[in-house]
């Protein structure tokens, strides 16, 4: 994995109290973010020179094609770091294009050719207060949270043809 942690105390505050949260949870406030901030920051994803589109679509397509079951079920595999193939193709990928994986997840999510998130729900409290200082940083802090909290996720590419 590519993953390297900032050295900004801020940040790391912010991704270890993301990283506590419930599985869900952390999904949850991963969609607020996107609904309510994403039109800031998500160009900020495609556009960076160590982006591989093609990449991260053809993962895209792949996690497309599954049910929406599986595709939730994926997404919380991912945070878990369970071994599975799209997991390993997952973490075989740059933090830059892993964040703009998840922006074209949420982007089906809105679309609902991803498991769309569900009408009504609100965030907890933990979650809320999150999503509140994370509006309050500085862009280019939220572009590094967010890079270093999706950087870990995933499995460790295997070797050779077990990728």
């Amino acid at each position: 994995m590519t993953f390297t942690q900032t050295g900004d105390p801020t940040i790391r505050k912010y991704v270890q109290s993301w990283q506590k949260l419930d599985v869900d949870e952390q999904l949850a406030l991963f969609w607020f973010i996107y609904k309510e901030m994403g039109g800031a920051i998500t160009p900020a994803a495609p556009g960076a020179s160590t982006v591989s589109p093609a990449i991260a679509e053809g993962l895209f397509n792949q996690v497309k094609e599954l049910n929406h079951e599986q595709q939730l079920q994926l997404q919380r595999d991912l945070i878990r770091r369970v071994d599975n193939q799209l997991s390993r193709e997952y973490g075989s990928l740059g933090d830059t294009t892993k964040l703009l994986f998840w922006y074209l997840l949420s982007q089906g999510m809105e679309n609902a050719t991803i498991v769309p998130f569900p009408a009504g729900y609100t965030l907890s409290s933990e979650p809320q207060e999150l999503l509140e200082g994370i509006k309050g940083l500085g862009f280019e802090q939220q572009i590094t949270l967010f890079r270093d909290y999706v950087s870990p996720m995933g499995a460790e590419a295997k070797a050779g043809a077990e990728i």
